[in-house]
């Protein structure tokens, strides 16, 4: 038995997955025993117990000190995050991960710069979520509707940066979101529809596909591809190679995140998005539509998804498949950053961007890796249901 094989069964035994499902089984319980907040128990119960085992397990179980505090979440995940490097590199010492401190930065440079389009479309869902209450499966085509509009009118009406169709492609697809809230989400909000869950989800995905092969049936099944941003192919900024392209992207994303925070707090339609979002009985009492504010949520989450893909489709060829890794990936991020919460959307757009980048630029068989890039985000989506179902910023609601 190799030396890393022994190190290995150690781990297993003394800490590892068997130590986590303990400390996320136990300390939960022990807690809600004394009338303590039991979900952080959870999250830091197994983490701990898959970092140091029994060792911060039966401390915690003993003593039962509070874990609300941001610092014990952040510390077992940053423990748990160099353990399993330390394991990869055990066993991959060759790969170029564990060899190369620069090409890890450029692997975390390439994953943040995606992850700021990541999170702008996560940011749109969590806002239609938080105001009206439902999750749109018709957001990934919202996204993959804009890239095409930026893609023909580029290509049938102008030829210019592709920078300037932006915002041509989030007015269409605001129009189209408030139209399609209109008809067909606001008489579900008037009382008219007695199951009101169901109804969101069939009407939201059946528009969905609707979006989806309709464009398939006017552009077809090949890939289309708009000019880049710039010309230059990649720059070096001291050690890391960036992409320009990417980086223009991702400044889009900034830009439109930012604008929408300032959107909602220093607006009045803004503050009413956010009353309506705490409470809609008392926001009506203070003269704010609920009506309008679900209608004008669902077009400004429809817009930023629309624009998102705008702006990528310079990057990546696009086909009507699109919406369906997009609506995956928007999920995820909302689950990770807590339903409802839009600091948590950007934070979960970002560590998704780096957990597809560093697993698919880490993965052992590099030729294999970008297959499997979707894996490790479903990774994440699993874990933090397991570990904090309320995601990392969410509240309960």
């Amino acid at each position: 038995m190799s030396k890393a094989q022994v190190i290995f069964l150690a781990w297993v035994f003394l800490a590892g997955p068997v130590w986590a499902a303990i400390g996320a089984w136990l300390l939960p319980r022990t807690y809600r025993k004394k009338g303590l907040e039991d979900a952080p128990a959870r999250l830091v119960g197994g983490l701990g117990g898959f970092t140091l085992g029994p060792l911060m397990v039966i401390p915690l179980w003993c003593f039962t000190p509070e874990l609300t505090r941001w610092y014990w979440g952040a510390g077992t995940g940053v423990l748990a995050a160099i353990e399993l490097y330390g394991l990869f590199a055990l066993f991959q010492p060759k790969n170029l991960c564990v060899t190369s401190p620069n090409y890890v930065l450029n692997q975390a440079a390439n994953g943040l710069t995606i992850g700021f389009i990541y999170a702008l479309i996560g940011v749109g869902l969590t806002l239609i979520y938080s105001i009206q209450g439902i999750i749109s499966f018709t957001h990934g085509q919202f996204y993959m509707l804009g890239g095409y509009i930026s893609y023909y009118f580029l290509n049938t009406v102008f030829h210019v940066n592709p920078i300037l169709a932006i915002p041509i492609a989030g007015f269409i697809t605001l129009i189209i979101g408030a139209i399609f809230d209109i008809l067909f989400l606001r008489p579900m909000h008037k009382g008219g529809v007695e199951r009101v869950g169901e109804y969101a989800i069939l009407v939201t995905f059946g528009f969905g596909f609707f979006l989806e092969y309709t464009t398939l049936a006017i552009v077809g099944p090949h890939p289309h591809k708009v000019p880049p941003y710039l010309k230059m192919h990649s720059f070096k900024l001291l050690t890391v190679q960036l992409i320009p392209n990417r980086l223009v992207a991702a400044a889009v994303g900034v830009v439109l995140i930012l604008g929408l925070i300032a959107f909602l707090y220093k607006t009045w339609w803004g503050k009413g998005l956010r009353a309506v979002s705490m409470n809609k009985q008392a926001a009506a009492i203070t003269g704010v539509n609920p009506l309008t504010m679900n209608t004008l949520a669902f077009s400004i989450g429809t817009m930023l998804a629309g624009m998102s893909g705008a702006a990528m489709v310079p990057i990546f060829s696009w086909v009507p498949g699109v919406g369906a890794v997009a609506s995956r990936r928007s999920y995820i991020i909302i689950v990770l950053g807590g339903l409802g919460s839009v600091p948590g959307a950007l934070v979960g757009g970002l560590i998704l961007g780096l957990v597809e980048a560093l697993g698919s630029g880490c993965f052992p068989d590099p030729t294999r890796g970008a297959a499997y890039r979707d894996v490790f985000g479903l990774i994440i989506f699993i874990l933090i249901l397991l570990l904090k179902p309320t995601g990392l910023f969410g509240r309960e609601r």
